[in-house]
C-alpha cells in the first residue's frame, strides 16, 4: 500500500491541485473581470455579439477541459452536447413558451444526462478508441437532428428560429437612468451570459479544488492506483463526462439564444474539433485559458482571412503551428512565464 501511495503522492497533477494551477490569483482575477464587464460600454452591438460568443465558447471549452485535464479521458463529440442544449432550450422558447433563464437549468440537466449515460459504455474506451466513440457521436447528432420524427420539434433542415430576449423592465429602467439610453438585447444578453460564465467558473473551480476533483485528477494520472486508493473509478469517470456535457449544454443553449438560430449544419464535427483546438491553445488543465482558447477560435479565422481570403485556412494552419511551436503548453505557459517575469522584476 505505501507504494501506490507514493505513486499518488508523486503525481504532479494532485500536487498541481492547489490555488494557482486552476485559476488566476485575486487580483488579476479582478482585473480581469472588470475588463469584462467595461469594454461593451464602448464598442458597437457586433463586437458585444463577439464577446457574448466568446463567453459562451470559453465555457464550452471549459467544460472539455474538465473533462480532459480534470479526468483524462478525450472527447471530440462536444458539438452533440453543444447541439442537444441548444435544441433543447430553443424548443422549450419557442413551443413551450418558457422563459429563456429557465430553459438554461433545464439544458444542463437533459445534456447532464446524455453525457452520463454516454459515459456508461465509454468506461471500456480509453485513449485514442474513446476519441473515435465520441467523434462517431459528434458526426452522427446532425444527421439525427434531420430524422423526420423529429421534424415537427426540431424543424428538421431548416431548424428553428429563437427569439431574442429583451431586458427585464427594471434593469432597463436602472440602465435608462444611468447611461441615458436604452439597453440593447446585445447588451443584456452579453452580461447575462457574462453572469451565467461566472457563476460556472467558479463552481467549476470549486468542483476541481474538491473530493470529486482530486478523485478525477487522480484517475487521469494513474487509473490503477487510484482504485487501489479506493476512488470509484467508473463512477467518477462517468460523473466526468455527465458534468461536462451538462456545461457544454448550457453553453449550447446561450449560443441557441445569442444567435436567435438552431439548425443541424450549425453543429458539425467542425465545431468540435475547434472546441478541442481551444482547450489545447488555452491550456489542457488550466481553467481560465478557456477564454484565451475560445478567443483563438473565433477571432484568429478572421484575421488569417485578412491576410488572405484565398489561403486563409493555410493561413490559420501556419498560425496554429507556430503558437503550438512557441508555447506547446498554451496560455497556461504564457501565464506562467509572466508570473516568473513579475516575481524577478519584485525582487529587483
Amino acid at each position: 500500500m505505501s507504494t501506490v501511495q507514493e505513486v499518488v503522492t508523486e503525481a504532479p497533477a494532485i500536487e498541481a491541485v492547489p490555488k494557482k494551477a486552476m485559476t488566476l490569483g485575486y487580483g488579476t482575477s479582478l482585473a480581469v473581470l472588470a475588463l469584462l464587464i467595461l469594454v461593451p460600454l464602448f464598442v458597437k452591438n457586433f463586437i458585444i455579439f463577439q464577446l457574448t460568443m466568446l463567453l459562451i465558447y470559453a465555457l464550452a471549452v471549459m467544460a472539455l477541459n474538465i473533462l480532459t485535464g480534470g479526468s483524462g479521458q478525450f472527447s471530440l463529440g462536444q458539438s452533440a452536447f453543444y447541439a442537444v442544449g441548444a435544441y433543447t432550450s430553443a424548443i422549450l422558447m419557442e413551443h413551450g413558451n418558457i422563459n429563456y433563464a429557465l430553459t438554461l437549468p433545464v439544458s444542463g440537466i437533459v445534456c447532464f444526462g446524455f453525457g452520463y449515460l454516454f459515459g456508461k459504455p465509454a468506461l471500456r474506451l480509453s485513449g485514442v478508441y474513446l476519441a473515435l466513440a465520441t467523434f462517431a457521436l459528434a458526426t452522427a447528432m446532425p444527421q439525427l437532428l434531420k430524422l423526420g420524427v423529429f421534424e415537427p420539434w426540431t424543424g428538421g433542415v431548416q431548424g428553428l428560429v429563437v427569439t431574442k430576449p429583451d431586458a427585464p423592465s427594471f434593469v432597463s429602467s436602472i440602465w435608462s437612468v444611468f447611461s441615458g439610453r436604452a439597453m440593447s438585447q446585445d447588451m443584456w444578453l452579453y452580461y447575462f451570459t457574462l453572469a451565467v460564465s461566472i457563476g460556472i467558473y467558479v463552481a467549476s473551480v470549486n468542483l476541481l479544488r474538491s473530493r470529486s476533483g482530486r478523485a478525477f485528477m487522480a484517475i487521469r494520472d494513474n487509473e490503477i492506483a487510484a482504485s487501489a486508493m479506493g476512488v470509484d473509478v467508473a463512477l467518477y469517470k462517468t460523473l466526468a463526462f455527465g458534468v461536462s456535457a451538462g456545461i457544454t449544454g448550457v453553453a449550447g443553449a446561450l449560443g441557441a439564444i445569442a444567435v436567435q438560430f438552431v439548425a443541424p449544419d450549425s453543429y458539425t464535427i467542425t465545431l468540435a474539433i475547434s472546441l478541442f483546438l481551444g482547450m489545447v491553445v488555452g491550456g489542457v488543465g488550466w481553467l481560465p485559458g478557456s477564454i484565451v482558447g475560445s478567443a483563438f477560435i473565433i477571432f484568429v479565422p478572421n484575421i488569417a482571412e485578412g491576410i488572405s481570403k484565398g489561403l486563409s485556412g493555410a493561413v490559420f494552419g501556419i498560425l496554429l503551428f507556430v503558437v503550438i511551436f512557441l508555447v506547446p503548453h498554451g496560455a497556461r505557459q504564457v501565464a506562467v512565464i509572466a508570473q516568473q517575469l513579475i516575481g524577478k522584476l519584485r525582487k529587483s
